[in-house]
């Protein structure tokens, strides 16, 4: 059974920081290009950061400089280190695992305030 679990969220000023970690389990987790993903109320949900089996990343443009992502493979995780945080930066975020099939996690709350 494939499983994603997200914490680290939680309610945070502006201009503070939070780390977001996913622990995967029932994957190769080596092989899979992980990903943060939010969702703010009444918006689609957008991809923020990719990090690839290898170790490339990607970002959002909103989140560049702000935002990084990282994995460590032996811990099967992925993590996501936001900081300067902005209320726009409020959504529930998403970990995301894409190989042969894509799996989500159930999210953890991000909220920030002015």
């Amino acid at each position: 059974q494939v499983q994603l679990v997200e914490s680290g969220g939680g309610l945070v000023q502006a201009g503070g920081s939070l780390r977001l970690s996913c622990a995967a389990s029932g994957i190769t987790f080596s092989n899979y290009a992980m990903g943060w993903y939010r969702q703010a109320p009444g918006k689609r949900r957008e991809r923020v950061a990719v990090i690839t089996s290898g170790g490339n990343t990607d970002y959002a443009d909103s989140v560049k400089g702000r935002f990084a992502i990282s994995r460590d493979n032996a811990k099967n995780t992925v993590y996501l280190q936001i900081d300067s945080l902005k209320p726009e930066d409020t959504a529930v975020y998403y970990c995301y695992a894409h190989w042969n099939f894509d799996y989500w996690g159930q999210g953890t709350q991000v909220t920030v305030s002015s």
